[in-house]
């Protein structure tokens, strides 16, 4: 059986998951406003606050899908339905268990809600690494 090289892919692969990292960072916290933070908590009108705070997510997607593999922009759109998706499940979750910032499973919420946009990012990552 011959010797597996991993050393050959997993410079670019990491820099791959490096850069979903960044992505992640910059669109959750430093381009998210207040507007989009508190306003896709609501109850009601919800949707455009939200449809930003992710379309932020999807263009930096695109952006990297286009550089690495131009034939994956439709990752972007996956992106976009998925982080909505994680999102809006945190939100309702979160209303309908009446947590605050004062309770630790408010906490542990947002953390899994972390958690599976990283797990996003590594399935993004991965799929640009394979193209």
């Amino acid at each position: 059986m011959p010797a597996f090289d991993a050393s050959l892919h997993l410079g670019p692969y990491c820099a791959l998951l490096a850069a979903f990292t960044f992505k992640h960072f910059v669109a959750d916290f430093v381009l998210q406003t207040t507007w989009m933070a508190r306003g896709k908590e609501r109850v009601a009108g919800w949707l455009a606050p939200l449809a930003a705070h992710v379309g932020c997510h999807g263009i930096a997607t695109l952006a990297i899908a286009l550089v690495v593999a131009p034939s994956l922009w439709w990752l972007a759109v996956a992106e976009v339905a998925i982080h909505g998706a994680i999102d809006r499940a945190k939100t309702v979750t979160t209303r309908a268990a009446g947590l605050t910032i004062a309770v630790p499973a408010f906490w542990w919420l947002l953390g899994f809600d972390q958690f599976l946009h990283q797990i996003t990012n590594i399935v993004l990552a991965t799929a640009l690494a394979l193209a």
